[in-house]
């Protein structure tokens, strides 16, 4: 029939008996006569362990030895749901990231895919096995293990349906497809049938938790249509493609974000440059900033404010006290984005006041604002950010 990918992640593997599970439903796809591969994470919090082990010993520990270490959840996961297969009758073989042909560069942690080789893959479907792969690692030219960041095994499933050119890419999850906000916090939550590639990867980089945003950007980039469906209900999921029907839904989704840190640079001098020098100096060390708000100049002087990971918050704040003497630089945690993403809002006034109505109407201030053509995001306090979302979902999508 086809060439089918499918990805599961660590919740849908978490112990034997969901191992199972997965592997009767990659089975099933088998005897419709499909080729599959399949991409599996760590088993559940398997790779939070990891990170907690080796904290354990050596809080400072070399990227590459954590890359070492986090590879390993991988492998128990392709292993055991090889044995579920070959259990259920079926000729199945499990490999490694480097053995599917993964080259990446060499940032440990997030290294990036540069191109798969697919002769083994290529080999192992001719034999009419069925093939598991490690998602989440690679190798790269020093022949050192490497892995893709958080949620890498979405990336590692869409690079091999890019590079097979596959026929379908299933990513499985434990929920039921994308949502308009996170079912288990949000009443009214509304399962999309699809959704584009643009507003899916606003969603994901804004924090829902569906996706991995790189496996977007990649589906895109190389027309690789997306099924996001459940692995414990067989019910029909969310298409991820470039174009959708047209529907009445102006907001797709409504999401939050709590990694966020906001950096405050008070009584900065007023010069040419100025904040070329900063952000080249927070680019210089790879920290990602992502809103951005500059006062304007008085007696001389103005306020720069900004948004990066809250992993990075002190690691900025240490960066510009040592080259921006004369300023004051705090750095606050507590403090959550709550965005509404959807590719209809360019076109429809009122967008913007609808929202930040139901912010107001439930007492919530909003510290920044930031725009595109399709979301809207705001800063607010991290203690109110699941009330914000619940209530600028009401406002938005109603209970039917």
């Amino acid at each position: 029939m086809g060439l089918i990918v499918q990805k599961f992640g660590g919740s849908s593997v978490a112990d034997a008996q969901r191992v199972m599970n997965v592997a009767k439903i990659v089975t099933d796809t088998y005897k419709q006569g499909n080729d599959v591969i399949v991409v599996v994470s760590a088993q559940g919090d398997t790779t939070d362990d990891l990170i907690e082990q080796a904290q354990e010993i050596n809080p400072q520990a070399a990227k590459r030895e954590m890359d070492q270490l986090m590879a390993a959840g991988e492998q128990i996961s392709i292993s055991l749901l090889a044995m579920a297969i070959e259990k259920l009758g079926f000729p199945v073989i499990s490999l490694l990231g480097w053995q599917a042909g993964f080259n990446t560069n060499s940032i440990y942690g997030s290294a990036r895919i540069k191109n798969i080789r697919p002769n083994r893959l290529q080999a192992e479907i001719a034999k009419h096995n069925i093939v598991v792969v490690a998602g989440f690692q690679g190798i790269n030219r020093y022949d050192d293990l490497t892995t893709l960041g958080r949620g890498g095994s979405d990336t590692s499933a869409v690079a091999i349906a890019a590079a097979l050119r596959a026929d379908r890419c299933q990513i499985f999850t434990d929920v039921e497809g994308v949502f308009t906000a996170d079912p288990r916090k949000v009443e009214g939550a509304k399962k999309l049938k699809e959704i584009t590639y643009d507003e899916m990867l606003e969603l994901a980089t804004l924090g829902a938790q569906v996706l991995n945003n790189r496996s977007v950007e990649m589906a895109k980039k190389y027309g690789v249509e997306l099924e996001v469906l459940s692995s414990l209900n067989p019910v029909p999921g969310t298409i991820v493609k470039e174009y959708t029907k047209m529907e009445k839904m102006l907001i797709r989704g409504v999401t939050k974000d709590k990694d966020v840190a906001l950096v405050s640079i008070l009584g900065l001098r007023d010069t040419p440059g100025v904040a070329f020098k900063i952000f080249s100096k927070l680019s210089s060390k790879n920290i990602n900033v992502d809103i951005i708000l500059q006062s304007f100049g008085r007696d001389g002087t103005k306020d720069i404010i900004f948004t990066v990971s809250k992993d990075n918050g002190e690691l900025a704040v240490s960066l510009l006290e040592d080259m921006l003497d004369e300023a004051k630089i705090v750095c606050n945690t507590n403090v959550a984005k709550v965005s509404i993403v959807g590719a209809g809002m360019e076109s429809h006034p009122g967008t913007a006041s609808k929202m930040f109505e139901a912010l107001y109407e439930s007492n919530i201030n909003i510290q920044m604002i930031s725009t595109s053509e399709i979301k809207i995001s705001v800063i607010i306090d991290a203690d109110e950010a699941d009330r914000a979302v619940s209530a600028v979902h009401k406002a938005f999508i109603p209970n039917d």
